[in-house]
């Protein structure tokens, strides 16, 4: 999951389940903290996450550290860069995953549905990254930070009323490695959206969105 670009018109809904004539592989289940593979192995499998959260995670060579991604359920992870794994993917709650031959993306052989299936998700993650980039270059602390929830309401929001609720299983350290933020900047504007009664903090891990539509214009860089 990136940040893309949100509009009233956007639909954010879950991907379905990749389909195979083939036998499937087990799942792979992981506890909070597991690494499903680090940055430089090999690729030989790529991973549907069909429940629980991943978080995908690159160092500079002075420690820094940035968050590519989140893994969430129907999101696609571990596409080959030169055939190696270009970052390190960790799961940050109970997770399951279902995997799929590299050689499903490369070649197809014995299965061009699931071949196609996976193009496709390759170039949706593109497209995706694209956004994130021009979020993570053009936007302020307060735009990236309400985008980034108005995505996961979409995706994996409850609907509470006339609210919605969010779980975040990230910390506040992650969402701020993720956004091109400090940890900081990002406590300061929930802080200040709490106090616009644009969102209520239940808890460290969940967020009730109380005004949407607020939401999504400040995303947009309305700052009526």
């Amino acid at each position: 999951m990136y940040v893309t670009i949100p509009t009233e018109n956007t639909d954010y809904s879950t991907v379905t389940p990749l389909a195979t004539t083939l036998p499937q592989s087990a799942e792979a289940h992981l506890k909070p903290g597991a690494y499903l593979y680090f940055e430089g192995d090999e690729v030989e499998w790529l991973y549907q996450v069909t429940s629980g959260v991943m978080r995908l995670t690159r160092l500079l060579a002075d420690g820094r550290r940035q968050v590519i991604a989140f893994g969430y359920p129907g999101d696609i992870v571990g596409f080959p860069s030169s055939g190696l794994h270009h970052t390190d993917c960790e799961a940050l709650t109970p997770a399951q995953l279902q995997p799929f031959r590299r050689s499903a993306l490369e070649n197809g052989e014995g299965d061009p549905k699931l071949h196609n299936a996976l193009l496709q998700a390759a170039l949706r993650e593109i497209s995706e990254m694209q956004d994130h980039f021009m979020m993570l270059g053009r936007k302020s602390a307060s735009e990236k930070v309400a985008s980034f929830l108005c995505v996961l309401a979409e995706r994996v929001g409850t609907d509470l009323g006339a609210y919605r609720g969010v779980t975040l299983p990230m910390s506040r350290s992650d969402i701020a490695d993720f956004l091109g933020l400090t940890t900081e900047t990002v406590s300061r504007t929930f802080t200040q959206l709490r106090k616009s009664k644009i969102i209520a903090i239940e808890n460290i891990h969940t967020v009730i969105i109380q005004r949407p539509d607020a939401l999504l214009g400040l995303s947009l860089g309305d700052r009526d």
